[in-house]
């Protein structure tokens, strides 16, 4: 079976402890006989290597350190996060707010932890090793903002968690505003708009602007990245398809996510503009569907399933 290898920091593969090339924003493969029981062990700069057998058991039940994509007799191993050789505690960031006392430290990995009427502990990830902190209001309640480069997260004038994500910008007022950055070929944001009621926020409105125009040769990537976000997918759809436009998020199903095909795709389906769909089979176990499309004076004609 062909395995792809992805990683989310440069760092070096080795199949049975021989050096199989660098992982560094493109995917490496391999051609694996499931049987042998190959180790393999991806090393990134600075970090603990991860560790793990590809075998059957990889695709069914894999380490919580990575995602798995079942690509129809393929298969795509993507190492999210690295452990730290240094494992050493150290203090970063602590405050007090609203009797919390709200730390930021290392041991390995960065995490976050809030004491007071409740408690809660959490990896936070490593753009808080340089975090900064201000109190807001929002919705006439107090609330800590605590920013990690782009990401944000929010926390209760009770001590709970209330938001967690990256953001573009974020406004505190009678509402919180926030722009989320998703990962689209249109570099596509999420401008978004909650209420809050002292407990928990609740989504009011949801507006999706996209920042570039996609690249020729990605209108179909873009499209299904639409479609994904509830953009505005219509507008790549030609005038005889968009009648059936409202149907099409039934017949693609609930899809999480949206991959460029790896090359072997290709190879067996040149020159198909197509997309692979990706539907959770369990946390990071997700099955791959590949849809294709024509496009006719730029536009998506049809849509179809390619096996």
């Amino acid at each position: 079976m062909v395995i792809y290898f992805v990683s989310a920091e440069p760092a070096a593969l080795k199949l049975n402890g021989v050096y199989a090339g660098p992982l560094n924003g493109f995917e490496r493969c391999a051609d694996i006989n499931l049987k042998d029981n190959v180790f393999a062990e991806v090393c990134p700069e600075g970090g603990l290597p991860a560790g793990f057998f590809i075998n059957e058991k990889l695709l069914s039940s894999p380490p919580e350190f990575m995602d798995v994509y079942l690509l129809g007799g393929e298969a795509l191993v993507a190492l999210r996060s690295f452990k730290s050789a240094d494992m050493r505690l150290k203090l970063i960031f602590q405050t007090r707010f609203c009797g919390n006392l709200v730390t930021v430290f290392s041991q390995g990995e960065v995490y976050l932890s809030v004491e007071g009427q409740k408690y809660f502990f959490c990896a936070a990830g490593k753009k808080f090793l340089l975090p900064s902190a201000g109190e807001k209001t929002l919705a006439g309640y107090p609330v800590l903002a605590l920013y990690g480069g782009s990401s944000l997260i929010i926390i209760s004038h009770t001590g709970a968690k209330i938001f967690a994500r990256e953001v573009t910008f974020a406004e505190f007022g009678n509402t919180l505003k926030v722009g989320l950055p998703l990962k689209t070929s249109a570099g596509s944001v999420a401008e978004c708009e909650f209420s809050y009621d002292g407990e928990r926020l609740i989504l009011l409105s949801s507006n999706i602007k996209d920042s570039v125009p996609p690249a020729e040769n990605s209108i179909h990537i873009a499209f299904f990245e639409s479609i994904l976000y509830s953009g505005d997918y219509k507008k790549y759809l030609s005038r005889e398809l968009l009648p059936h436009a409202d149907n099409l998020k039934e017949y693609l199903g609930n899809f999480t996510e949206v991959l460029a095909p790896m090359s072997g795709f290709y190879k067996a389906h040149p020159n198909v503009p197509a997309a692979g769909l990706c539907y959770p089979v369990k946390n990071n176990l997700l099955n791959v569907k590949y849809f294709a499309v024509q496009i006719k004076n730029g536009k998506i004609d049809n849509i179809y399933p390619v096996g």
